[in-house]
């Protein structure tokens, strides 16, 4: 445990928080949950973490498995990883109503939580749902939201109907919160006008970034990287992050001739994106890695990062490029991007959508080491902004906001 804040002198003992998540599968969330879970000050903080599956890449750094609340046959009953689109099958819906619901209430009582934080939007619906029913036992509830809830209902939604009545419950969900936490700036305004919220219940800290283990581990071989020179992409295979943007400018710009295209992340697009590279002519310069236990060590190795995202929340892939030691280059996208970096200062932005102006930008990086250098440098001070410990103490004012009066 890392936390630096002490026992305030009145209180008679910790404030019990339990983090709900359906799983340790994911990006950004995930190690944000993981991080709170491993790093608040046990004096101040009894912290849990309750789960409808023990499964995800993220289980393994969790330090203390016995702080994690499972629910039993998860795997039969809460299998919900894959695309937002598939959480519309009728079992899904119907399983996740009459199931997920219960088990979190059951993770609620079992931790007798005085705070409650949930993350990500099919989450926070389930926690809500959830806490309906537990009177003068409710604890304070802050619903976490980490994407641009407008673009992801817009995608996953199979008709105009469901996605207005996703948004609906959505708007209702986050009023009856007694928070609402963002990841971005330009997120926590969007929220307020999108969903109708109290801009008084709305906070926002940034997704924290462990600079240090990042540094520890970016020099780390990798030898599967190509022969010569690559840029690289790290994000879910998935229409959210426009990999076919990313390929079609990749095969504009020319740069196929001199560096390899790496791509790290698994998804439903994958066959697609194969094929599209295939037709492009640039199927034998680009690798599809897959996930990976260290993407720092092929961040630190590549000449560029390049992020064509439609929409994020607080785009973590990028920061952790910043910390890599990685030139950035981005879509001036909703939301985080301009969070994350400083157009020309510690990274490059194009629009989101445009294959020629992201060919360009990639050609005239990638034929300007000195530029690259430049904001690499630039990046590297960026992301001190969002230093882990400095994230974690922020989180750590928040919950306090919450303290239960204590006899």
């Amino acid at each position: 445990m890392h936390g630096t804040t002490h026992l305030a002198a009145h209180s008679v003992r910790p404030i019990r928080v339990l983090l709900l998540l359906t799983s340790l599968h994911g990006g950004g969330a995930e190690r944000v949950a993981v991080h709170l879970l491993n790093r608040l000050d046990p004096e101040r903080f009894d912290v849990r973490m309750g789960l409808l599956r023990a499964a995800g890449p993220y289980i393994d750094l969790v330090e203390d498995k016995s702080r994690l609340i499972v629910a039993p046959d998860g795997d039969k009953h809460f299998n919900f990883d894959g695309t937002n689109k598939a959480q519309y099958t009728t079992g899904n819906i119907v399983g996740a109503a009459a199931r997920a619901p219960l088990a979190f209430r059951r993770m609620i009582r079992e931790s007798e939580a005085d705070v409650v934080m949930s993350f990500l939007k099919g989450t926070n619906l389930l926690v809500w749902l959830a806490l309906k029913g537990l009177g003068k036992k409710r604890p304070k509830w802050i619903a976490r939201e980490g994407n641009n809830v407008l673009a992801v209902v817009g995608e996953e939604a199979p008709s105009a109907f469901i996605r207005k009545a996703s948004l609906g419950l959505t708007s209702r969900a986050y009023r009856a919160a007694d928070a609402v936490l963002a990841n971005s700036t330009d997120m926590a305004s969007g929220l307020v006008e999108d969903l109708g919220l109290e801009a008084a219940k709305m906070r926002m800290i940034n997704n924290p970034i462990d600079i240090e283990r990042i540094a520890a581990m970016r020099d780390e071989g990798v030898p599967a990287a190509p022969k010569r020179p690559f840029i690289i992409c790290a994000g879910r295979l998935e229409y959210q992050k426009a990999h076919e943007v990313l390929l079609r400018a990749y095969a504009k710009s020319g740069v196929w001739r001199t560096h390899a295209l790496v791509i790290l992340g698994k998804g439903s697009k994958l066959n697609e994106l194969h094929r599209l590279a295939a037709q492009l002519g640039i199927g034998e310069y680009v690798r599809f890695i897959g996930f990976v236990a260290n993407p720092y060590a092929w961040m630190a190795k590549a000449d560029l990062m390049v992020l064509p995202s439609r929409w994020e929340g607080f785009p973590t892939a990028a920061a952790e490029a910043l910390a890599s030691g990685t030139p950035l280059l981005m879509t001036d996208c909703k939301f985080g991007a301009r969070d994350v970096m400083e157009p020309g200062v510690s990274g490059e932005m194009v629009p989101v959508d445009d294959v020629d102006a992201l060919a360009n930008a990639i050609s005239s990086l990638i034929a300007d080491p000195a530029r690259r250098k430049s904001l690499r440098d630039g990046g590297l001070e960026r992301v001190r902004n969002f230093a882990i410990d400095a994230m974690v103490e922020k989180y750590a004012d928040l919950f306090a906001e919450f303290e239960p009066v204590q006899a």
